[in-house]
């Protein structure tokens, strides 16, 4: 996939960073308190990036909400739209497993995709 747009391009590697933060410390988590006798990598290493990462790329879809009603900016609001769905099963087993706190994550990810479909149908009309 090549990106054109400049603006895009910084979005679409601001979200990558926000998507994989995440999926480090989990496997770190999983693999260092098993593995390596780190007892120091409790649960909430590995659940607290996972619950901020879907407020975070809130943050970045207001940021960058432009790109998702101008045609040129399709990448980002497909690729937007994805990493919150794949964030929102992670999110919602940190709400049973972990802490009610994570419903938070759950409400960003459910914004994140009102959010998207009410932009493009503004941008349509």
């Amino acid at each position: 996939m090549t990106v054109n747009n400049p603006e895009e391009r910084k979005a679409i590697r601001v979200l990558f960073v926000c998507t994989i933060v995440p999926v480090l410390c989990m496997a770190f988590q999983d693999l260092g308190s098993k593995y390596g006798g780190m007892d120091w990598l409790t649960k909430g290493y590995a659940a607290w990036p996972i619950m901020i990462a879907p407020v975070a790329m809130l943050a970045v879809l207001i940021s960058y909400r432009e790109l998702i009603s101008n045609p040129k900016g399709a990448n980002f609001s497909q690729v937007i739209k994805l990493v919150s769905c794949l964030f929102l099963i992670p999110n919602v087993a940190v709400i049973i497993g972990y802490s009610w706190l994570a419903v938070i994550p759950v409400l960003a990810i459910l914004a994140i995709l009102v959010t998207d479909r009410q932009l493009k149908k503004q941008a349509a009309s």
